[in-house]
């Protein structure tokens, strides 16, 4: 018979493995991202595009505090776009693409680590599907590659696209690199239109807009190029 003081220690073993249990870890996931889509609802980042004013943003804590403000909203599915055009009012078009690349760098490296620690062990089994099975093996295997496809084209989910590679085998350093270069060209262009938005006539907006409505084109025509490909698998 164990002695008495053994009979906590075994509860607490037991409850510890539990709560380390892959299950309990994919539901405190989910319970943080169902805590984080509230306070998005109730706090409508839309009305930084209409109630922010550049001149009330300046200085170098200005950027740092929007830098992690988009890192956590992006983590909790704001849409990039909108905080991209935020950026480049409040700050201008380049010091808007330098806090907004910050962010995203933040957001990417917040959702990978979260995805990695709290739900890959508990979602990995599930891929069981055709299709999902391609998916993760592209990921897995060509990852660099595909976060690089993934940031170039607008319209993926950018909270989604990372919880998808976190429960992959992509390595951090391949999908870290693969944002930092892939989100360059869309983020430079809405951080600029975000920017020359009082001026939508001008040739430098409706570039940059152009730039997007193509980089929408592009990203329609490769999903569908690659929806016929792991069809085929």
């Amino acid at each position: 018979m164990l002695p008495p003081a053994a009979a906590p220690a075994g509860v607490a073993a037991r409850c510890t493995r539990v709560l380390l249990a892959p299950r309990s870890r994919l539901v405190l996931l989910l319970a943080l991202l169902a805590c984080g889509a509230a306070v998005t609802l109730w706090w409508q980042p839309q009305h930084l595009l209409t109630d922010a004013r550049p001149a009330q943003a300046s200085g170098a804590t200005a950027l740092a505090v929007f830098a992690l403000a988009y890192g956590a909203c992006t983590a909790f599915f704001v849409p990039r776009p909108v905080l991209n055009l935020a950026a480049g009012a409040l700050f201008g078009s380049q010091a808007g693409l330098a806090t907004a690349l910050a962010g995203t760098m933040l957001g990417a490296a917040l959702t990978f680590g979260l995805g990695r620690l709290l739900g890959q062990d508990a979602l990995r089994p599930l891929l069981r599907a055709r299709w999902l099975t391609a998916a993760d093996r592209q990921l897995s295997e060509h990852g660099f590659r595909s976060m690089v496809v993934i940031r170039l084209l607008p319209g993926l989910p950018f909270c989604a696209m990372n919880y998808c590679a976190a429960v992959s085998r992509t390595g951090w350093v391949s999908y870290l690199a693969a944002t930092a270069l892939g989100s360059i060209p869309n983020t430079a262009a809405y951080a600029v239109a975000g920017a020359r938005a009082s001026t939508p006539t001008s040739p430098v907006f409706l570039l940059a807009m152009g730039f997007i409505a193509v980089s929408a084109l592009g990203a329609l025509v490769v999903a569908w190029y690659k929806r016929k490909a792991l069809r085929g698998r």
